[in-house]
C-alpha cells in the first residue's frame, strides 16, 4: 500500500499518487457537504444528516492519515523561522482553519445524532451547521491552495518516503 501511494501521480504535477488523490477526495468532500446543504435548504433533515456524516467521515479519514503527517514532517521544522515564506505560511494557515474546523464539525455531527452530553447541546443548529459548513469548505479551499504552493509552483517539492 505504502508503494501505491509514493508512486507518482496522475494529476500531471509534482505530487505521488497519496496527495492527488487526497485533493480529488476533498473537492468530493466539498462536493457532497454542499449536497447536504442543499437537501437541508429543501427540508429532507434526515438525508440532509447522512450525507453530512457521511462526508464529515470521509474528511476525518483524509484528515488523520494524509495530512497531520505531512504537516509535521515537512513544516513544523522549519517554524517559526520560515513561516514567511509560502510553503510554510500557507500549509500553516491551512492547518489552523482545520484545526478549527475539524473537531467543531466532529461536534456538529455527533450533535446531530444525539450524541453529545445535554449541557453540551446548544438550540441554535442551524448557526452552528453553517458554521461548520463555512469552515469546512474554507479549509478544503485553502488545502487546494496547499496542493498548488506544494505540487505546481515549488521548484523543490516535497519527497515522501
Amino acid at each position: 500500500m505504502v508503494e501505491l501511494l509514493h508512486r507518482p501521480g496522475f494529476l500531471g504535477t509534482a505530487g505521488n499518487f497519496a496527495t492527488d488523490t487526497t485533493l480529488v477526495l476533498m473537492v468530493a468532500v466539498a462536493i457532497v457537504f454542499s449536497i447536504g446543504f442543499a437537501l437541508a435548504r429543501m427540508g429532507k433533515y434526515e438525508a440532509h444528516r447522512w450525507v453530512q456524516t457521511s462526508a464529515a467521515v470521509l474528511s476525518s479519514g483524509l484528515v488523520l492519515w494524509l495530512m497531520i503527517l505531512p504537516y509535521r514532517d515537512f513544516i513544523v521544522p522549519g517554524l517559526p523561522g520560515r513561516l514567511g515564506e509560502p510553503f510554510y505560511a500557507v500549509t500553516t494557515l491551512h492547518a489552523v482553519v482545520g484545526a478549527v474546523a475539524f473537531p467543531f464539525g466532529i461536534f456538529v455531527v455527533l450533535r446531530g445524532h444525539g450524541l453529545v452530553p445535554a449541557r453540551l447541546r446548544f438550540t441554535n443548529y442551524k448557526r452552528f451547521m453553517r458554521t461548520a459548513y463555512g469552515l469546512y469548505l474554507a479549509a478544503i479551499a485553502l488545502g487546494i491552495v496547499v496542493y498548488v504552493v506544494w505540487f505546481v509552483t515549488n521548484p523543490d517539492p516535497p519527497k515522501f518516503g
